[in-house]
């Protein structure tokens, strides 16, 4: 495999067995997919998501499963990955745009919800600050804010130890070295991990005053950002 040119052409052809991927090359995938719909207030009723960095649906497919009344929004830059939404997702109105973060204008006071699954950490540091104040201004009142990625800085002492342990998790999944050559590829392409405690600084800079990390394994982290 090679990795594509720019992120969007890179994700186009990453679409093809995403979900497979996603699972035999993220540590903890599914249990980090499932979070985005567990352990929230009971009396918490959606009306408006939006989806940030969709990729093919699966955050979306969770917390659908929840709250199938609320409406969505799918977010991608990827062409290919926003046709496989509008197939998997035909029998819902869901609103979908073609789109980079940075392009998209986030209403003040729009959403319930807003979710990144694997998606913020191919933003700088600087845009993901700026990334998370519009995330917090375009929230409802007492809106949520759910996040699972990898966290850890790359200058991180622990940082050798994370990729020793997470090659050695891909090679369990796959029978040679071709994929975690091209993963390593990706990761050093387009990439830019940050620290758990730099995610906590900037949603507090941000405004959110409850934040909850409901997973931490290994650096591979769900965390959720009360409005």
């Amino acid at each position: 495999m090679k990795i594509g040119p720019t992120i969007d052409k890179e994700f186009d052809a990453f679409s093809v067995n995403y979900t497979e991927d996603m699972t035999k090359c993220v540590p903890y995938y599914q249990k980090l997919l499932h979070s985005f719909s567990e352990n929230l207030p009971p009396t918490f009723s959606p009306n408006r998501i939006l989806d940030l960095g969709c990729g093919n649906g699966n955050v979306t497919a969770q917390l659908l499963q929840k709250f199938h009344k609320a409406s969505y929004e799918l977010l991608d830059a990827s062409k290919e990955m926003i046709t496989l939404c509008k197939g998997r997702f035909i029998e819902y109105d869901i609103q979908y745009h073609t789109t980079f973060f940075n392009d998209f204008h986030f209403a003040e006071n729009k959403y319930d919800m807003i979710v990144a699954g694997f998606s913020i950490h191919h933003c700088t540091g600087e845009e993901k600050e700026g990334l998370l104040k519009k995330i917090y201004t375009s929230l409802t009142p007492n809106g949520v804010f759910g996040i699972c990625d990898l966290m850890i800085d790359r200058n991180s002492l622990e940082h050798h130890q994370l990729l020793k342990d997470w090659k050695k998790f891909v090679l369990n999944n796959y029978a040679n070295e071709d994929k975690w050559k091209w993963l390593m590829e990706h990761y050093q392409e387009f990439d830019k991990p940050d620290d758990l405690n730099n995610y906590i600084k900037w949603l507090k800079k941000a405004g959110f005053t409850k934040i909850e990390p409901f997973v931490n394994e290994h650096y591979w982290v769900y965390l959720r950002a009360f409005k």
